[in-house]
């Protein structure tokens, strides 16, 4: 029982929340074939397929090995999780890795606990598991985030609770996915960094993010010297829109001071660059016949 415990707590709140690992006389456990530890079954890996919710998509086979030899000498320290979907077949809900590298070590069975869930506790179970245990790449992060918020119709605030992350961290894993398709998949292989990818989501051309990016891979830049790139070229950006803006200014007061001497009065001029409009105040009846004579309209 004791170990029961330690498992759960070191799941999160979220997790916890919804994977209840106590023994199999308690609610929401289905039995199968009970082993002498309380709670866990012995299932044949025959009767388990995978789960189609599964969030990581790329499995490192030499890590895979590796589990695989581990299992081999040290067995499964750690039981999967699955549902029953009927007798004698399941699914998985958590444990991939472990399921895969049973495979590979020749075992014929596997330590589980059965749970009951429907497909979208099953698609949150497998999400926060995967997030708070495997050491999923930064896109597949992001991913499962993103279909937390729009499968599992959470809020980002409730998000942050059941994941243990705030608010903020959430965010910028999400502004990822906001990324052109080739930095994303540089992102996922490893080839660049969480800090390189943030720091090129400051920047709103593509072909400039997709410019730094290709200098990132040719040259190695460290996360420090793109941050350095990207300030240079926001800095440059602003002084070349800049002379534009303050030109375009000049003209305009340089305009409303010709019209006000030529009127006599205060004259307004605005512009957005393309159309704009002319305003020519008057105090009196009188001033404005004054207006009218100057513009010959009498």
């Amino acid at each position: 029982m004791a170990k029961t415990t330690k498992r759960k707590n070191a799941l999160g709140r979220g997790l916890g929340a919804l994977l209840d690992d106590s023994p199999s006389t308690s609610k929401g456990i289905i039995s199968a074939t009970p082993s002498k530890s309380s709670g866990i079954n012995e299932i044949k890996l025959e009767e388990i397929e995978v789960n189609p919710y599964q969030p990581r998509v790329h499995f490192d086979e030499d890590a895979l090995r590796e589990l695989s030899e581990s299992i081999k000498t040290q067995g499964i320290i750690q039981p999967i999780t699955v549902r029953r979907l009927a007798e004698n077949k399941f699914q998985l809900i958590s444990g991939e890795r472990r399921f895969q590298a049973s495979q590979l070590a020749g075992l014929s069975a596997i330590p589980a606990y059965v749970r009951t869930a429907d497909d979208q506790q099953m698609l949150e179970m497998a999400l926060i598991e995967n997030i708070q245990r495997e050491n999923l790449n930064a896109i597949e992060i992001a991913l499962s985030y993103q279909r937390l918020l729009s499968e599992c119709n959470l809020k980002q605030e409730e998000l942050g609770g059941r994941v243990g992350k705030n608010r903020t961290t959430v965010n910028n894993y999400l502004r990822l996915l906001k990324l052109p398709p080739d930095i994303q998949a540089a992102l996922r292989d490893k080839k660049i960094s969480m800090g390189h990818a943030r720091a090129l989501i400051n920047i709103e051309n593509v072909a400039l993010q997709l410019d730094i990016f290709k200098r990132i891979i040719q040259q190695d830049l460290s996360v420090r010297k793109v941050e350095e790139l990207v300030r240079q070229s926001l800095k440059e950006k602003e002084l070349k829109d800049t002379p534009a803006e303050n030109e375009t200014s000049k003209e305009i007061a340089g305009l409303q001071g010709k019209l006000a001497s030529h009127f006599g009065t205060r004259v307004q001029v605005k512009s957005n660059g393309k159309k704009g409009e002319i305003k020519i105040p008057f105090v009196s009846v009188e001033d404005l016949n004054r207006i009218l004579d100057i513009l010959d309209m009498k």
